[in-house]
Formats: C-alpha cells, structure tokens, sequence
C-alpha cells in the first residue's frame, strides 16, 4: 500500500486524499479550484469505498502523522488537511508553492 501512495505523490504535482462527503475535503478542493492547475497536476484520489481504504490511511499516518483526510500534498510534501490549505491559502503562501513546484499553468 505504501508503494500506491509513495506512486501518487512522486514529482510535481499536487495530490489529494480525499472522501467526497467530507466537509474539510470539500474545503480543500474548493480552494484548491480557485488555482489554474497545468492538465494532470492536480489529482484527487477518492479513497471512500475502496477495499483497502483503511490501508491507505494507515501509510498516510505512517508518512504525515495523521491518518485523516483530506491529506493534501504539494510535491512530496504534505502540508496538511483542508483547513492548512485555506489557511496557506488566506495567507498568500499557497500560490509560491504552487508555482515552486511548477504545477501552475
């Protein structure tokens, strides 16, 4: 399992664990759409529903020290869940990530 996410969140992109009912993933997204993203460097992973779901946040403790969702990465970082990313958003910082790791159009 550890090598599925490891696969994911290689590179320049911006990775999203996430389930879609989750009001903090919603968060996330909704400010993650706000960015024009270059095709194919925003993913986000829907975990609900997956046999190995429960797999998949155990390597994501293992990795961010959380096993909640949304897990938001930008590169290989994890900078945390939806409310890290509207605060990095509100603060100005999120942008110079996103154009850091070249995911930005």
């Amino acid at each position: 399992m550890a090598e599925f996410v490891k696969a994911q969140i290689k590179g320049d992109k911006v990775v999203v664990f996430l389930k879609p009912t989750c009001s903090y993933c919603i968060l996330a997204k909704d400010v993650l759409s706000k960015y024009k993203f270059k095709s194919g460097h925003l993913d986000l992973i829907d975990i609900s529903g997956r046999s190995d779901m429960g797999s998949i946040q155990d390597c994501l403790q293992q990795i961010t020290g959380a096993r909640t969702v949304p897990r938001v990465f930008i590169g290989e970082q994890c900078v945390g869940g939806g409310s890290d990313v509207d605060s990095l958003d509100r603060s100005g910082k999120l942008e110079g990530m996103l154009q850091a790791i070249g995911s930005l159009q």
